[in-house]
């Protein structure tokens, strides 16, 4: 494999994900807004220059997906009490709650109309032996 078809089963295996996961009316993130989302999921109550950090967006990019997804709901933010000047951002727990359970989902109906019927179970095999590797 070289870095072109990683990048590509990189890309397909996102679609599959958003696919199994997805929901019709589902709201839409900019790339950026599910970069942060994600961030604040697996770091809660990070400050905003933390999450830029991680992410790699400038402050400025991270302050207005923040504001953004919390004028959505999907974010709380408070101020840190050991610095007023910082503000702290966590997951909103009705978005919490409808990722857990999207998140839930077999991805099996996905699979199979990707792959043909008799290769299902070899897939899933293989994409759980690659999550337990790379995971």
């Amino acid at each position: 494999m070289d870095g072109r078809q990683l990048h590509r089963l990189g890309r397909r295996l996102i679609e599959l994900s958003r696919q199994a996961t997805g929901e019709p009316g589902d709201l839409t993130l900019t790339p950026g807004e599910a970069a942060v989302l994600e961030d604040v999921i697996m770091h809660p109550d990070s400050s905003v220059s933390d999450i830029a950090r991680r992410t790699g967006f400038v402050q400025s990019h991270v302050s207005v997906s923040v504001a953004r997804l919390t004028e959505r709901a999907l974010v709380t933010t408070a101020s840190d009490p050991a610095d007023g000047r910082r503000t702290r951002v966590r997951i909103g727990e009705d978005a919490l709650a409808a990722i857990t359970r999207r998140a839930g989902r077999s991805v099996d109906d996905v699979l199979d109309q990707a792959v043909e019927r008799a290769r299902v179970d070899e897939v899933s095999t293989l994409l759980d032996r690659l999550a337990e590797l790379l995971l």
